[in-house]
């Protein structure tokens, strides 16, 4: 399918444009690796496998994760390998281990690479950035790439609902001259809503741009400024965060999501729809130079080197945790813990348990 927006053309791949059954078809002859089993890999693996897809797992041995396939359902020395038994076995070896992970792994990997098998990644960083990631992939082989614009939990969660994750696709290598319907099978198999074609090089700026802005790092930033300005003036807490927070997530989300922006404006009050349109365009004013200069320290490769070099230090774990536990205990996502049990689903799932 394709569709038009001003001189861009671009081309949708959608169910109706490549069935599940042809997918399963496409990947009839093929043992699909799934390497890494914690963020993307149950989401992508579990779907495949539910959508009949020859699937096998390579995880560290009796690791977290290892025992999280055991309880999905994968059983050992059958559908369950080490890492390096895996990759031998499997003629597409999906690399979906953290970007860290991919680093330290790669070597073991590499070798299993024998001509006419894919390498899958969902995400560019490992390739795009390859001098400082020293993954270089042999000729010999496709080299392809399924981005779920979402958790691995997610993509999950929507497939057992009917439903699925838009994901980005693209080819950096195609040896066999199947590596597009390859990755295209591969996308309808994990549950995509639907398909748009990319490069590793723009989905991995997309993404960490993504990431950092308005995904994670500027809507936190966001979430915190207001609700700290909103305290300063005597609003308590449950006011601040249901002001800053559960109004966005809870209501207008939903609406943006369902019908668009216009939409959600136009079923808001007068006062809320004379707010926003006076005030959305100095928030853009005011924020579009430091977008810019995050795409520029994304794009010159400065974040994957201090991401690579950051996630490289032996303490690193440590100091995550540090950060991510200040975050937890900020007042803010404390007054959120809380506010999140007041839900009347809080309590049906408490009843239910």
């Amino acid at each position: 399918m394709k569709f038009k927006i001003g001189e861009i053309e671009e081309e949708i791949i959608t169910k109706t444009d490549l069935s599940l059954s042809k997918a399963r078809k496409i990947l009839s002859n093929e043992i699909i690796s799934v390497i890494g089993y914690g963020v993307q890999g149950p989401g992508q693996a579990l779907n495949l496998r539910d959508n009949g897809f020859n699937v096998i797992i390579g995880q560290r041995k009796n690791s977290k994760s290892w025992e999280k396939a055991l309880k999905d359902g994968w059983i050992a020395n059958e559908t369950l390998f080490e890492i390096e038994q895996a990759a031998d076995k499997g003629s597409i070896i999906m690399f979906l281990l953290s970007d860290a992970g991919q680093i330290e792994v790669w070597p073991k990997i590499k070798k299993f690479l024998s001509p006419g098998k894919a390498l899958y990644f969902s995400h560019g960083f490992g390739l795009t950035f390859k001098k400082k990631t020293k993954i270089f992939p042999p000729k010999e082989i496709d080299i392809l790439l399924v981005a779920p614009k979402g958790s691995g939990t997610s993509l999950r969660r929507l497939f057992k609902e009917g439903k699925g994750l838009n994901s980005s696709y693209a080819i950096a290598q195609n040896y066999t001259g199947k590596a597009e319907e390859r990755a295209l099978a591969i996308g309808i198999g994990i549950g995509s809503a639907f398909l748009f074609k990319t490069t590793f090089k723009k989905e991995v700026f997309s993404d960490l741009t993504g990431e950092r802005g308005t995904l994670m790092g500027a809507i936190q930033g966001l979430f915190s400024a207001q609700y700290q300005v909103l305290r300063e003036n005597g609003h308590s807490p449950s006011e601040a965060f249901n002001e800053t927070v559960e109004e966005l997530t809870q209501s207008l989300m939903p609406l943006i999501a369902e019908k668009g922006m216009d939409w959600m404006y136009e079923n808001c009050s007068t006062t809320a729809q004379r707010g926003a349109l006076d005030w959305w365009k100095k928030f853009r004013d005011t924020n579009i130079s430091l977008f810019r200069e995050l795409y520029k320290e994304v794009s010159s490769g400065k974040e994957a080197e201090r991401t690579i070099s950051l996630n490289s230090k032996r303490n690193y774990r440590e100091l995550l945790n540090k950060e991510l536990k200040e975050l937890k205990n900020s007042e803010l996502w404390q007054v959120g813990e809380l506010i999140r049990k007041l839900r009347p689903e809080y309590e049906t799932k408490t009843k239910k348990a």
